[in-house]
């Protein structure tokens, strides 16, 4: 009989027409963990949806739980196997506190209406014992770090007799060290028997903790291999059945005159005397660590945390946006980095999504939307930006990360904009997704856009940006050419500002 805890064999998922997982075999043994990595449409959601419970797989499939077989499972069926996942979004309750979100799965296990503040605080802090972690019991979760809130999230999972935790993407919005702290987390885990599955897109941040990688291409298995054995570029050769490198940024652009002129811009408590001048057609890349005043300078340029000190102009015009408003109609928009709070109705179709920013150039002279200059509108942004859609009227949620970043994209490109500011525009997507997304913008600054990119990726501004300001406590501290700068350069830079 096999050891392993979870066993999986010949996973097939079949939805309308499309092939979503082809006879996956998967095997996790107890304390191990697990990568598992593929680019976005290749199964891994699908997988982990089977695991938990939400899915249930096609006949023929197979799946054993600490040996014994295990059919028709719910998501509460998995629970009580001794399986959590944590999802990327975290799935927290924003307006409670640290107790009662870690307590809260133990009231609903147990099918118990209430509990008390005790009862909350004795769960949660058996549970933080668990990993010699300390969280303050009675702060609202929102007003915890990203990295707390995962803390939060682990705890949670902790209350009941857990066996494998599946974390989605958990490093994607966290600095280094708070990636270290939550490896260490994840090595405590595994010590004491947990089993972990990581789906990461940066996997190299997990691979030192990891003892194997199971590779899916197109729902297909393509192997499982020892991690020991892999690196990024194999991987992601694996993943993608090619190689993927990104291409610097060799276009040339106009310096006659420029488009935005920020002097002096000052934002208390977020960033302080920041300077810099944007043409038509360039990049520029604004790196440095989480907490740096990158989003913070980001979003006053489009008029959603409007500046102190200093003054902008646009087009040798004085701005001072005090709304969003006001920013679009002077040819500004902006890309959030999340995306699914701050980007997308995720259950809208890609035809409203698309259209939000722009309903009023759809109106007819009656107030009527013109519904065929919309669709032809939405086909066009859609080829552009060559997003992978069934059809324009799927909801936003049934699409993968890359191809809602480039709904997302299309959505502010509608508007026509001057000055296009993307924050993190490809968090949480795959290689291939990244390439097709940085491809889209450059071709975007060749038509005259000045683009602002906004990314913790140093590889990402080098190769896609023409000139990278790299900032630290809110202050900008140095400025590269990427034409005569490395990678290299760069992160040593950031690093001495740690």
């Amino acid at each position: 009989m096999s050891s392993a805890f979870l066993e999986m064999k010949n996973i097939s998922k079949r939805y309308a027409g499309v092939q979503a997982l082809d006879n996956v075999n998967l095997e996790i043994q107890p304390g191990e963990a697990h990568c598992l990595a593929g680019i976005n449409g290749s199964g891994k959601s699908t997988l982990i949806k089977i695991i938990s419970g939400v899915e249930v797989p096609d006949a023929g499939s197979e799946i054993y739980i600490n040996g014994s077989r295990s059919l028709n499972r719910t998501s509460i069926d998995s629970i009580h196997q001794g399986i959590e996942v944590i999802y990327q979004d975290l799935s927290l309750f924003p307006n409670l506190t640290v107790a009662e979100n870690i307590g809260i799965s133990r009231m609903i296990s147990g099918n118990r209406k209430i509990l008390n503040k005790k009862e909350y605080i004795d769960i949660a802090r058996k549970a933080m014992n668990r990993i010699n972690i300390k969280l303050p019991l009675d702060h609202k979760v929102e007003n915890l770090s990203i990295a707390d809130q995962q803390l939060v999230a682990i705890c949670r999972a902790l209350t009941g007799d857990l066996k494998l935790l599946i974390m989605d993407e958990p490093t994607t919005a966290l600095t280094k060290k708070e990636v270290d702290a939550l490896l260490n987390v994840a090595i405590d885990l595994k010590q004491k028997g947990i089993a972990i599955i990581f789906v990461s897109h940066k996997l190299n941040e997990v691979m030192d903790v990891a003892e194997k990688v199971t590779v899916l291409r197109d729902g297909i298995e393509i192997g499982c291999y020892p991690a020991s054995e892999l690196n990024s570029d194999k991987i992601e050769y694996l993943m993608t059945g090619g190689n993927f490198k990104y291409s610097k940024n060799e276009d040339v652009y106009s310096t006659e005159s420029p488009l935005l002129e920020v002097e002096s811009i000052s934002k208390k408590d977020n960033y302080k005397d920041i300077s810099f001048v944007l043409h038509p057609g360039e990049i520029l890349g604004v790196t440095g660590l989480l907490g740096s005043g990158r989003t913070e300078l980001a979003m006053s340029l489009f008029g959603m945390n409007p500046f102190d000190t200093g003054s902008v102009k646009l087009n040798g015009e004085a701005i001072h946006f005090k709304s969003i408003e006001e920013a679009v109609a002077r040819g500004v928009a902006y890309v959030p980095e999340n995306r699914l709070v701050q980007g997308l109705v995720m259950e809208q179709s890609v035809s409203k999504n698309t259209v939000v920013t722009i309903i009023e150039r759809l109106l007819k002279p009656s107030k009527i939307i013109d519904h065929r200059k919309k669709e032809n509108l939405v086909k066009d942004l859609v080829r552009d930006f060559n997003i992978k859609i069934p059809s324009t009227d799927a909801a936003v949620s049934t699409l993968s990360g890359g191809n809602q970043q480039k709904v997302v994209l299309a959505k502010w490109i509608a508007t026509e904009p001057k000055l296009l500011i993307l924050d993190g525009p490809t968090v949480g997507v795959d290689v291939a997704a990244k390439g097709s997304i940085h491809e889209a913008i450059k071709e975007l600054a060749k038509k005259g856009l000045g683009v602002i990119i906004i990314s913790d990726e140093v590889a990402e501004v080098v190769n896609s940006c023409h000139r990278v300001l790299v900032m630290n406590r809110g202050r900008v501290i140095s400025e590269f050419s990427t034409k005569d700068s490395q990678e290299e350069d760069i992160l040593k830079c950031i690093e001495m500002s740690e």
